[in-house]
């Protein structure tokens, strides 16, 4: 994302309006009427939300639903429509790990590695998921179905070790319960 910030479209904090239609132009230059629907879906939320202080994060959130995550055109966006410097939009979405600059597979699966989860073998599970997908943490599958994160607390400790794929979650797991769950996936 460095190439975001370096793209000399911040002058002492303040956009240039100009420069950021320009690139915008371009990188949403797609006839795709799908793009199209969902440029027109992020720019109705950016104007009801613009005059409204504090509704960057709720803003970047509907981005990444529509989206699957955050490409520069849409952060672009964010910025010029909420007149925020676009630091300011670069400096919250790399604070949040909620937000990701890279698109995101179809299933999300966040490895639960707090306490208790650890205590239990989320270490296995996060193995078996790897050696299954072929993917490491962080990463996402080439053919953008699976991506993998590990979190710190799920909030399920009862359920340790626990998972959750999408808004799904999986608990008292054990490698072969993973590849049960993970082989109705592979197949959808």
């Amino acid at each position: 994302m460095d190439d975001i910030i370096n793209d000399n479209i911040i002058n002492d904090n303040i956009i240039n309006d100009n420069i950021i239609t320009d690139n915008i132009t371009t990188a949403w230059g797609s006839d795709c009427v799908c793009h199209n629907q969902k440029k027109e879906e992020l720019l109705t939320i950016i104007n009801n939300y613009e005059n409204i202080p504090g509704s960057l994060i709720t803003v970047l959130s509907h981005a990444q639903r529509i989206f699957g995550y955050l490409p520069k055109e849409v952060l672009y966006d964010v910025s010029s429509g909420l007149k925020t410097p676009l630091s300011i939009v670069m400096g919250v979405v790399t604070f949040y790990s909620h937000f990701s600059t890279t698109p995101k597979g179809k299933y999300t699966i966040r490895v639960c590695n707090g306490t208790a989860c650890h205590v239990k073998g989320s270490r296995d599970i996060l193995q078996t998921i790897q050696n299954r997908l072929k993917i490491k943490e962080g990463e996402t599958s080439q053919d953008l179905k699976f991506s993998l994160e590990t979190v710190t607390c799920l909030g399920a400790c009862a359920l340790a070790p626990v998972m959750m794929i999408n808004d799904m979650y999986h608990g008292k797991l054990s490698s072969q319960k993973v590849n049960e769950i993970l082989s109705e996936l592979v197949e959808n």
